[in-house]
């Protein structure tokens, strides 16, 4: 149904031809808005209203382990069974930290969350076998853990924005002593207001996104990051932090990588820069934390990658 939409603005609103740059480019852009903007919208509803039914307190008991680590380790997991692209996984992120639980456990969630999920193992083991999964798997939760350890004893929690701890402050009590009804009209308020603040950083974003889809052309990777080449991870890196997907829908991409002969160190910094490091999800980030504390986490992130990448290049 969003592919007709989609294709019916493109190519009969404005007549533009099949198999153009900017066809191709205003096709991905149109058809990822309404799909990220309803994929957003009915996440933040639901987990708003999930939230509602969990005093703040709980979330936090059970992530708040007295060893933070353990807490890093929870976070982690937890997100593996939410299937989330890094964009949707900001709104969880805000609920966390309104939550009060550690921001160093908060980023191991969101460094987990796009970047390690079910669908992603699936295809991944269909594609690649029990080997190459277990490897993402595992490299995948120590970034997460490691990368969430390393925000959490820099103590950055003051380059958060202030409106996050004062939201959670305003709202906190109410949500608990809410009827059904009170709780769905919460979470619908919540949603408008999450959007508000983030509508125009999204439309950006995939708005980058369809530019490379239409203008860049397929081989481009493979070109500069191939075999052979030492800088080959820190280029596959820098290449995917621009780009917009989730784990599943660059799976496919990184076969078809892997197929043209890139190693497999470089493929999974790619595919790890790609879900947990793409300039969209910055851009939304940065609605929520500020500028010091964004550039640490992508400094930390780019820097663990990247060795992730050289260490697999060099034992696989």
């Amino acid at each position: 149904m969003l592919k007709k939409i989609s294709e019916y603005f493109t190519y009969t609103l404005l007549k533009l031809e099949h198999g153009t740059h900017l066809a191709d480019a205003i096709d991905f852009f149109v058809y990822d808005t309404i799909k990220i903007f309803i994929l957003l919208s009915v996440i933040i509803f639901i987990v708003s209203t999930i939230r509602s039914f969990f005093p703040p307190e709980k979330t936090k008991r059970i992530l708040s382990h007295k060893k933070e680590f353990i807490g890093n380790i929870l976070a982690a997991l937890l997100g593996i069974v939410t299937p989330f692209c890094s964009c949707s996984a900001v709104p969880l992120f805000i609920g966390f930290v309104e939550a009060g639980i550690p921001l160093g456990v908060t980023f191991s969630f969101l460094i987990s969350s796009p970047m390690v999920n079910e669908v992603a193992i699936v295809l991944l083991f269909g594609l690649f076998g029990w080997k190459v999964t277990a490897i993402y798997i595992g490299t995948g939760l120590l970034v997460a853990i490691f990368g969430g350890l390393i925000i959490g004893k820099l103590k950055l929690e003051k380059w958060v924005e202030e409106y996050v701890y004062k939201f959670h402050s305003e709202q906190e009590y109410e949500i608990i002593k809410q009827s059904f009804k009170e709780r769905l009209q919460y979470a619908k308020d919540s949603t408008i207001d999450i959007l508000k603040r983030i509508w125009l950083y999204v439309i950006i974003a995939i708005g980058i996104g369809g530019f490379i889809h239409g203008y860049v052309p397929e081989d481009f990777l493979v070109r500069y990051a191939g075999p052979g080449n030492p800088f080959a991870v820190p280029i596959a890196v820098l290449l995917g932090v621009p780009l917009y997907a989730n784990a599943a829908g660059v799976i496919p991409i990184v076969y078809a990588l892997m197929e043209k002969g890139l190693s497999t160190g470089t493929v999974l910094a790619f595919m790890m820069a790609v879900t947990a490091l793409s300039f969209p999800e910055m851009i939304i980030l940065r609605k929520v934390l500020k500028l010091p504390l964004l550039a640490v986490f992508v400094g930390i992130m780019t820097v663990t990658i990247i060795a992730v990448g050289y260490l697999f290049n060099a034992i696989l």
